[in-house]
């Protein structure tokens, strides 16, 4: 067996200014900090595998989109289309049904009749999120992976992305966190039969046809913030998902209590920083031991262009000596923790939303009609 190829690399980034020392016993510690010995890591496939989990990901999700309207377009051309089944997937559109689903089945233990698969979908999402950190924003959600393909064009064609001054970002980021607790004062807010109310007008009931609807008949105010949103992603890292995701905050929140997280070796560390430079959140995976952030979303960009082996892994466990998690084995739990629950609401008859075909016939042509019951 061949011996591991030993390296020596400068790990000074930049110039330091600090008093001049010209000591034997100084010139000694600069010569141990600029050079290193280290063995390369070898064979990081993190990002071709979560690659191929995003493009599984959004395959389903453009799947779903063109089924879901060419469901809608039956109903609205009173039959006279190709009658095609209403995908529940659509329901991971519809957060907030789902947030009031969740409530009233954790206070009543009843599963939902409406719109039951985005509560289920939701479960699964925090459960991903509990046990892998935000892996959901950067291995499933298809916005999340559309904002990395966007600025990663940028990238390819500018030569960079541009980061928000602290001033800017910190204030910036927290919109979302207030979003979201919006969102869920509103919820929380609800009694239970008025969830159940709601859901159960005509409002409630054609829902996800109204989000449709919101991109079809989209209004010049909503095409205009789109658009900024989609350029300012070119040039901002993960622009929406950063500043204005409220389920992308939920799910940090959750994170923040994952035994997961991002650890590095400072023995094995030879302070290259290219961790903190690959890492899309801006996180300084650098100089701490762990990354704790609710930013921190397991895409594992940090440790894929790590050069030192054991110097920086995704763990679980309150320990490093636990190991790291191999990329596999984080996208097979993904996808066994959404399958196995999305699975056990298909078999359990959970998964449908069970309505006669005349009230779509009668809500669906009129949905835009539909104002929000008070």
């Amino acid at each position: 067996m061949s011996a591991p190829l030993v390296f020596y690399r400068s790990t000074v980034a930049g110039p330091v200014r600090t008093p001049v020392d010209n000591s034997p016993k100084a010139s000694g510690r600069i010569v141990s900090r600029l050079k290193k010995a280290y063995t390369r890591r070898r064979g990081d496939r993190s990002q071709q595998i979560r690659l191929a989990v995003q493009l599984g990901f959004s395959a389903i999700a453009i799947w779903v989109g063109v089924q879901f309207y060419m469901w809608v377009r039956y109903y609205e051309a009173g039959g006279a289309t190709l009658k095609v089944a209403r995908p529940p997937g659509v329901e991971a559109w519809l957060p907030i049904a789902a947030l009031m689903n969740t409530k009233a089945f954790l206070l009543t233990g009843a599963v939902p009749d409406i719109h039951a698969a985005g509560m289920f979908m939701l479960i699964a999402f925090i459960a991903i999120s509990f046990i892998y950190r935000k892996a959901f924003c950067s291995w499933i959600c298809p916005i999340g992976t559309l904002s990395e393909w966007l600025w990663q064009f940028g990238q390819a064609v500018f030569g960079r992305t541009f980061a928000m001054p602290p001033w800017l970002d910190i204030p910036l980021r927290s919109l979302k966190y207030i979003l979201l607790a919006l969102f869920v004062y509103v919820v929380v807010a609800m009694p239970v039969p008025e969830i159940r109310a709601f859901l159960a007008s005509p409002y409630g009931l054609v829902a996800d046809v109204k989000m449709l609807n919101f991109f079809r008949l989209m209004g010049q105010t909503a095409a205009i913030t789109i658009a900024i949103l989609l350029v300012g992603s070119i040039f901002i890292k993960n622009l929406w998902c950063r500043v204005l995701c409220p389920y992308g905050a939920l799910m940090g929140i959750v994170a923040l209590v994952s035994p997961t997280r991002i650890r590095r070796n400072a023995d094995a560390c030879i302070d290259c920083a290219k961790c903190a430079v690959a890492c899309p959140s801006g996180l300084p995976v650098d100089t701490a031991l762990s990354i704790r952030s609710a930013e921190c979303n397991a895409c594992m960009s940090c440790v894929a262009v790590c050069p030192a082996s054991g110097a920086l892994d995704l763990t679980i466990g309150l320990k490093r000596a636990n190991g790291p998690v191999p990329p596999w084995a984080l996208a097979a739990g993904l996808l066994i923790i959404f399958l196995g629950i999305v699975g056990y609401a298909q078999h359990a008859g959970y998964w449908h939303t069970h309505l006669p075909e005349e009230t779509y016939f009668e809500l669906i042509p009129h949905a835009e009609e539909l104002a929000h019951p008070r």
